[in-house]
């Protein structure tokens, strides 16, 4: 069928009016725009061009997104992932010293297998693996880790060499930061839209007021230059046996963010099935996975669904035109790079602290009471946090389970895949 006439025949059937679409993706495009700043600012810490990253942030973003409308005819957005970038910028590139080239390698060929995997029906047979408490775990810990960061980012947290970590002192960025995180909350309290955006600009104002932070030269800008870093992936370095568990943890990462997010807002938007599975969830998949490939060619971290999409299916999305209208307001954010580059790491530190706390929320469907569930789910939180690793953090949390369930002699609780996962976390430690 042609999208096209897929998105009109839907349209009419949801009783759906073109005006609150088109809101519904202005709604989601705000809630979920800091990541113009936010990902550039981590990406860059690997030496990539930051103006280039903000452009292809925005192109990303608007690749996967309108081609989630096009093809799906759902309000679900998609954009390079917050937790995802963090792992690729501090875990592979400088926890690993592997170059952002290899990494973005690293990112092509894990899209290509979630891909593989999603066409051959294996992802499904994973995904019943893997506990759910195990699932919301991930989510957790990614949103501690990510937390961390934005403390770092703002300043509050510095480097001890006695205690490796301190409190700063509350210098003028570091209330600025405050600030902006207070402008958050006071926000996000209160229901208004564009929360972290609205942050982001209020510290950066700040900044600019108190001299903290570069006026640029000119505010928009139609000079958009990519090749700093599109196409300047290595494929071939990636795949190195010493870097299959980073593709492994890529890709593994990858594909439970975007099930559980697809799930959640596919709920709220009416897409569930008399059997509450969520219809077109292997296309969605499939998409994200060709998304993420694009996204590592053009240079840029794996591209995954976005939970503020919810944002806008609150608002009334509930067809592909609200992707569409998020995708072409990224698209937009592409002259306004000059703006977008002077945001300093006390403005969008902020973001991520917010971000983190959403993400940890899941840490309430975790069943603590059942203890041989619940200690693998506590040791992913915690080695994810503290390890500075996702990918250590899940191999820990895998093989702990595993091992509890056999020392528990309750060896129907694990499934064949899962007996594949553990095999590939041990490999993960022995590489």
């Amino acid at each position: 069928m042609n999208p096209n006439r897929e998105l009109t025949v839907n349209l009419n059937i949801n009783q759906a009016n073109i005006k609150t679409e088109v809101l519904a993706g202005a709604t989601t495009f705000l809630t979920m725009a800091y990541i113009m700043f936010v990902h550039p600012g981590i990406l860059s810490a690997t030496g990539m061009d930051k103006d280039a990253l903000i452009a292809v942030t925005c192109i990303a973003a608007a690749i996967g997104t309108i081609l989630v409308g096009l093809l799906t005819n759902t309000p679900i957005a998609m954009a390079p992932g917050m937790g995802l970038n963090s792992y690729f910028a501090y875990s592979i590139v400088l926890g690993e010293n592997v170059s952002w080239q290899t990494a973005l390698g690293i990112v092509f060929l894990s899209g290509l297998i979630f891909y593989v995997l999603t066409v051959v029906g294996i992802r499904k047979k994973l995904v019943e693996a893997i506990p759910r408490s195990l699932i919301y775990a991930i989510s957790v810990g990614i949103g501690l880790f990510i937390t961390f960061m934005g403390l770092v980012n703002i300043g509050i947290i510095v480097d001890n060499e006695m205690t490796l970590v301190s409190a700063g002192a509350l210098s003028g960025p570091v209330l600025i930061g405050l600030a902006g995180l207070l402008v958050m909350v006071v926000m996000q309290k209160l229901r208004i839209k564009g929360s972290l955006i609205a942050g982001i600009l209020f510290a950066t104002v700040l900044g600019l007021i108190f001299n903290y932070v570069k006026a640029p030269s000119e505010l928009i800008s139609f000079d958009i230059d990519l090749s700093p870093i599109a196409f300047q992936l290595d494929i071939r370095a990636a795949l190195k046996g010493s870097l299959f568990g980073a593709i492994f943890a890529m890709m593994f990462i990858d594909m439970f963010d975007s099930i559980g997010t697809i799930i959640a807002c596919g709920y709220k938007a009416g897409l569930a099935d008399e059997q509450g599975r969520i219809r077109k969830l292997d296309r969605l998949l499939g998409i994200d996975a060709i998304a993420t490939m694009i996204g590592a060619l053009l240079g840029t971290s794996t591209t995954t669904a976005y939970i503020e999409s919810a944002a806008g299916i609150e608002q009334g999305g509930r067809t592909g035109l609200t992707s569409i209208v998020t995708g072409l307001l990224f698209l937009s954010g592409l002259i306004f790079i000059p703006i977008i580059g002077m945001v300093p790491g006390f403005a969008t530190g902020p973001a991520l602290v917010m971000v983190g706390m959403f993400m940890i929320r899941d840490v309430v469907k975790i069943d603590f009471l059942k203890l041989d569930e619940a200690f693998p789910a506590f040791v992913i939180i915690v080695m994810i946090a503290l390890s500075y690793s996702i990918s250590t953090g899940l191999a820990f949390g895998f093989i702990s389970f595993t091992v509890l369930k056999l020392v528990s002699l309750k060896f129907r609780d694990i499934k064949p895949a899962m007996w594949v996962i553990t095999v590939l976390s041990v490999l993960f430690f022995v590489v």
